[in-house]
């Protein structure tokens, strides 16, 4: 055998052999002395590699190549077979936190078999890992933005509530790994216009700050101990948030005692030289970064750190400060360890996208489904002979999965679930539109079929609404209603509701059925179709959830997470942050719909309200209970809402504070419990620039939504 192979041979056994012996590859030792360890073992360059969200293997520490991109937002994303739940709009409307939970344990088990099975085959690379950018928890305050159908809604309760429960399911709960890390986004105060995301400046005043767009953060933090935080692209009060140490120290960890580490949005630290100019270069950029607790970068500038130290921008400390951060990370998923140890290496790839994953998208695919209006004509009555399927929409399997998705085995349209909960009826099928009209399209042979085939028909079925191709993140799309992913108005497509006129005129019933991730101003459908039922997006069982509703073999509850305005005329601008006539916390203007509104088949009725006391005190929470009574012959569930508000023009019209999805059988009577910490209501103090519990007289507001309290008291802060 040459000499010098076997010199290497020898050399490659030695290392081998002290990396084995290394204290970081001892999985008994405490955390901190392996993170201690291994960081010391590194170069200069091999610490500066990780600030990147793909950071190379290092073969003589046995450290294996890893990217931190991965996507998670309604199930595993962009790794091929996936199970796709709801888009999040439409995972909100079900407001069930214990739905939530449930899914996201199906995610995290999805994601952990797929990670392992593309370690065996060898596959590092992007959209492999276990670090997921999810959840969105921006607050949607306005209907024009694209990618509001990625967020829960309009709310910071609900958000953060079913932001938590996500993140409790993902991250699971063994004490030494996590399933998976979850990642808080975008930090902060991020809601568009989608074309000037990478240039804006967000300035809303301190209240709306701290009242409306950190308090689902806040939440995530304390309640959920998310280990992840993406910054994001805009600037707030001027400052870049990948590059302020206002929003990653002195809030993140300082105020809520984060504990994880910081990405930044995908290419965000290019920003500060090109669009924000608050640097002059890539380096200088990177060095900001770091310095203000951004400890990875998607698409970021490793090769800048280096140059960024030797010009004395950087710190070699704070570097490890960010090292030691990922370090953490990477350690806590067990990626140094064996799979014997670690209990989540075990789920099996057969999860993936398995039946009673698909049965759990049904079930989310149900509950997230909004009856917005019906005269009594849905439940359809299942002897139906002749049913017109109209529609865009109607067989559009690709809308049904929203964006950020997986690819699950068979998606269920429209068409599909109304076929099969309608077995014996003859179901005609006709486009009759596209979404949007575009040019050189022409309506004429559309609506021609969409009339002939309705003309015999006992019923027609539209379904419409818009798409994740017009609505969404940074789409290059420039057509009536839609700029670059945003809304430009909140109608109805002019060529859908010019349809509807035309169909109307044959006298039939008419459901409207609606596919859209965002609020529709659709007055004259309200006031002229027979019934209308909000989807969403509603994933790859969205299609059979549509057909039960229809048929009344599943009983609807989905509430509203967003406003339904009647116009757009009746918001401020889109790109005036302060809250002031927006959402139901804010608005003063009749709405369409308002926030947590949801009809039945059932009826219910709310009673026996007592409280355990006059008064919210700092050492005992005010106990809320009462009954809730199916009156009807239909089983159903009922979604309970509590809001409150507290006394004083500074305060928000009304906030929610509670909810919970029970379900009742025909005529059963349920007690439903609530409870108020003094710490469950908080308000901003400009002296501390902070949010404070106030003393004060509250009123409290029970009912199946935001405009109707079924059940009102009142209690007094002390």
């Amino acid at each position: 055998m040459n000499k010098s192979i076997v010199f290497a041979f020898l050399a490659l056994s030695y290392l081998s052999s002290t990396a084995q012996e290394a204290p970081y590859l001892n999985p008994k030792l405490p955390l901190e002395t392996r993170v201690s360890d291994l960081l010391k073992r590194m170069t200069l360059t091999e610490k500066a590699l990780q600030m990147d969200n793909r950071t190379p293997a290092i073969a003589r520490l046995n450290i294996p190549a890893y990217d931190w991109w991965n996507e998670a937002l309604h199930g595993v994303a962009r790794a091929g077979l996936a199970t796709s739940f709801p888009q999040p709009i439409g995972l909100a409307a079900t407001f069930n936190e214990e739905g939530m939970f449930a899914m996201g344990t199906m995610v995290s088990d999805e994601a952990r078999a797929k990670h392992h099975q593309f370690v065996r085959e060898g596959n590092r690379k992007e959209y492999t890992g276990l670090t997921f950018y999810s959840p969105n928890v921006n607050i949607f305050r306005d209907p024009r933005w694209g990618r509001g159908h990625e967020t829960f809604g309009e709310d910071p309760y609900l958000t953060g509530k079913l932001g938590v429960a996500f993140v409790k399911s993902m991250q699971g709960d063994n004490p030494n790994y996590f399933k998976t890390i979850t990642t808080a986004k975008h930090f902060a105060v991020h809601s568009g216009p989608e074309p000037d995301r990478h240039v804006f400046d967000a300035r809303p005043n301190k209240r709306d700050l701290w009242e409306t767009y950190l308090p689902a953060f806040k939440m995530l933090t304390q309640e959920g101990h998310v280990y992840s935080f993406m910054c994001a692209y805009n600037r707030l009060y001027g400052k870049p948030c990948c590059s302020d140490a206002f929003l990653l120290n002195d809030i993140l960890r300082k105020k809520w005692g984060f504990k994880g580490f910081v990405a930044t949005d995908c290419g965000a630290v290019y920003d500060f030289y090109t669009f924000h100019k608050t640097a002059k270069d890539s380096i200088e950029a990177v060095a900001q970064a770091i310095r203000a607790g951004a400890d990875n970068q998607c698409y970021g500038y490793a090769s800048a750190v280096i140059p960024a130290i030797e010009r004395g921008l950087l710190k070699e400390s704070e570097l490890d400060t960010a090292v030691a951060r990922l370090l953490r990370a990477k350690f806590k998923l067990g990626i140094f360890d064996a799979d014997e140890v670690n209990p989540y290496s075990k789920i099996p790839y057969s999860v993936v996208n398995s039946k009673a994953h698909q049965s759990q998208a049904l079930k989310m695919a149900r509950e997230s489904v909004v009856l917005l209006k019906n005269n009594g004509v849905l439940p359809l009555k299942r002897g139906l002979k002749n049913i017109a399927l109209i529609g865009p929409n109607a067989n559009d399997a690709e809308v049904l999965l929203g964006n950020y998705n997986g690819e699950p085995k068979h998606i269920v349209t429209p068409l599909e679930g109304i076929q099969k909960a309608f077995p014996t009826a003859s179901i005609s099928y006709a486009k009759g539109c596209a979404v949007i009209d575009t040019p050189g399209y022409s309506r004429k042979a559309d609506f021609e079929e969409a009339l002939k085939i309705a003309t015999n028909a006992e019923v027609i079925i539209f379904v419409g609404g818009i798409s994740p191709r017009l609505e969404g993140e940074d789409l290059k799309v420039k057509v009536p209603g839609f700029l670059g992913g945003d809304k430009t108005d909140l109608n109805l497509p002019t060529v859908q509701t010019d349809l509807l006129k035309e169909l109307k005129k044959l006298g039939k019933p008419i459901v409207l059925v609606l596919l859209n991730g965002s609020a529709l101003a659709v007055n004259w459908e309200n006031d002229n179709l027979d019934a209308i039922v909000e989807a969403w997006y509603g994933g790859e069982r969205g299609g059979q959830a549509i057909g039960d509703i229809l048929a009344g073999i599943y009983n609807p509850a989905g509430r509203l997470p967003v406003t339904f305005y009647k116009s757009i005329d009746d918001i401020p601008a889109f790109d005036n942050y302060s809250m002031e006539g927006k959402t139901y916390r804010h608005i003063i203007k009749p709405v369409l719909y308002p926030f947590g509104y949801g009809l039945s088949y059932s009826t219910f009725n709310y009673a026996d309200l007592k409280l355990s006391g006059g008064h919210l005190l700092t050492t005992s929470p005010l106990k809320i209970s009462l009954s809730v009574t199916n009156t009807s012959k239909v089983d159903g569930d009922e979604v309970v809402q509590l809001y409150i508000k507290q006394e004083g023009t500074q305060y928000p019209i009304k906030e929610l504070k509670g909810f919970k999805r029970i379900h009742l059988k025909a005529g059963e009577k349920k007690m439903v419990n609530f409870e108020l910490k003094h710490s469950d209501i908080q308000h901003y103090v400009g002296a501390i620039d902070e949010l404070q519990t106030i003393k004060g007289k509250v009123k409290l507001m029970i009912g199946p939504s935001s405009a109707e309290a079924a059940l009102v008291g009142k209690f007094e802060i002390r």
